[in-house]
């Protein structure tokens, strides 16, 4: 089943709104977004946990995200537009150390909500961003985010092909966790196809767009093939992190200890000092 950022905000509306690390996966189903911190040295397992010097943060599934994000709203006091404005903010941090200004300036940033709110936080930072919304959310909160980038003159294109051909970066925020399955329509179809041909660099957002957030990247379609070169994971990385190989970075520290217990995250001392973002290693 595929669904946009647009599909998740509804349903979320509806229902109310190198030191020691493993990268471990089980076989049930989970329930349900300066430089390199210190060193670190892989070790694989089995089981759904990734373990750190400072304790062992858990991926989750596509379930157990989603219900966190409502606990979050529930009974953590958040509204979707904070949840939003953090896990944006933390990706333009995360881009900021991926790609300097002195590596160009013009980002393309292909949009979900949080595309939105990263691509804002890049104009104040000096980027020049330029916006391909594939299918804008009818939410009133989709309008006033491009009122935001509207008023500080950030351009919004039809034609995704050109603007590929005239940015140094590609921003991918385009399908966030609750993305399944392989079956891609229009017109997302034609931008990840697109955007999977282009030599540029590439982060993604939470989820690389197309992959299956338990099983990884996909065998046919459009995003078949399509390997980031920068992962931003928010809250928590997501299970199909084993299957990604490039620089991984880990967002979005707005958690609760509540909620990082019973939810077994064990956040506390990944970050330092106000970072917003901080590096995971590399899987070989």
């Amino acid at each position: 089943m595929q669904r946009t950022a647009a599909a998740r905000l509804s349903n979320i509306l509806n229902t109310f709104s190198k030191r020691p690390l493993a990268f471990q996966t089980t076989a049930t189903a989970a329930v349900t977004g300066g430089s390199l911190q210190k060193p670190f040295a892989l070790v694989l397992s089995i089981s759904n946990k990734m373990s750190t010097s400072s304790g062992s943060i858990k991926t989750l599934g596509a379930r157990e995200a989603f219900q966190l994000d409502q606990e979050l709203m529930g009974s953590g006091g958040y509204s979707l537009d904070q949840l939003m404005e953090l896990a944006g903010l933390a990706a333009a941090h995360a881009i900021f150390k991926i790609h300097p200004l002195s590596n160009g300036e013009r980002i393309l940033v292909l949009c979900g909500g949080d595309g939105l709110v990263a691509a804002r936080h890049l104009w104040y930072y000096g980027y020049k961003p330029t916006i391909y919304f594939p299918k804008k959310g009818k939410h009133e909160i989709f309008e006033r985010l491009s009122t935001q980038l509207q008023k500080l003159g950030i351009p919004f294109t039809d034609d995704y092909e050109t603007a590929l051909k005239e940015t140094d970066h590609i921003v991918d925020a385009i399908f966030g966790f609750s993305f399944t399955g392989t079956t891609i329509r229009a017109p997302f179809d034609g931008v990840i196809s697109a955007m999977n041909s282009s030599p540029l660099p590439k982060t993604s957002i939470d989820v690389p767009s197309s992959w299956d957030i338990e099983h990884g990247p996909p065998s046919e379609g459009p995003g078949k093939g399509f390997a980031p070169d920068n992962l931003v994971s928010l809250m928590a990385p997501k299970h199909l992190v084993k299957y990604f190989k490039g620089r991984h970075f880990l967002g979005g520290r707005f958690c609760p200890p509540y909620l990082e217990e019973k939810y077994g995250l064990e956040l506390k001392g990944l970050y330092n000092g106000i970072d917003q973002v901080t590096e995971l290693p590399r899987v070989e």
